[in-house]
């Protein structure tokens, strides 16, 4: 059968803009150091003719330094085209990145979005109230527990009016209770003449006094 028809080809793959960007890139380099060398040559050529006079010599080196030139330009148009189409290609080749990430995007948020309906449809909202309602049940009897244990016994019944008046008189009580009249009585005892110790101390209005400094009383 493959001689009548032949052997099938194989299938080429699809060109890749990686590859491609690559490709152009390296030509880019290469006319680059091609550019380089016309450079080297002209510089070379520019010292020859400014040492040489006007004649048939310099004018045949001037020509090899035009036909450089020309080089020179072609390549750099070369160069500058490549250049254009690897930025064209690199600008296709990031547009298409980034709507692949975009199509990774979505795709995870759409898992994203499944994975959250899966797991609140394991959650009862009438369960969390009903625990809710019982978490507050049990905040107002632990409450009334602690109002229960909190109780005090023994205290009589009294009324609040009848404890006002009696704080009222109390507060009269003390205001009245300021004479301070019986404190100037009673004198402080004089300053001792002679050091403590000695039988007996006359003070200045020559009173008697011991020596801790009390009255002391005669002998009788």
């Amino acid at each position: 059968m493959n001689r009548l028809f032949g052997k099938p080809k194989d299938k080429v793959p699809p060109p890749n803009l990686t590859d491609c960007i690559a490709n152009v890139d390296s030509r880019a380099d290469s006319i680059d150091k091609k550019v380089a060398r016309l450079d080297a040559d002209l510089v070379k050529y520019k010292d020859q003719m400014k040492k040489m006079r006007e004649g048939p010599a310099k004018n045949a080196i001037k020509a090899k330094a035009l036909n450089i030139l020309k080089q020179r330009k072609m390549y750099e148009n070369q160069r500058n085209n490549l250049q254009q189409q690897s930025f064209n290609m690199e600008q296709t080749n990031f547009s298409t990145q980034m709507l692949k990430d975009t199509q990774t995007t979505v795709s995870a948020m759409k898992l994203g979005v499944k994975e959250m309906k899966r797991e609140y449809g394991k959650v009862n909202i009438d369960q969390i109230e009903d625990l809710q309602d019982d978490l507050s049940d049990m905040m107002e009897q632990a409450n009334e527990v602690q109002e229960v244990l909190g109780r005090t016994y023994g205290v009589p019944d009294v009324d609040e009016d009848e404890l006002e008046a009696e704080l009222e008189a109390l507060t009269d009580d003390f205001a009245l209770d300021t004479d301070t009249s019986y404190l100037e009585e009673v004198s402080a005892p004089k300053v001792p003449t002679k050091e403590p110790g000695a039988d007996s101390v006359i003070t200045t209005d020559g009173q008697l006094v011991d020596e801790f400094g009390l009255p002391k009383l005669p002998a009788t």
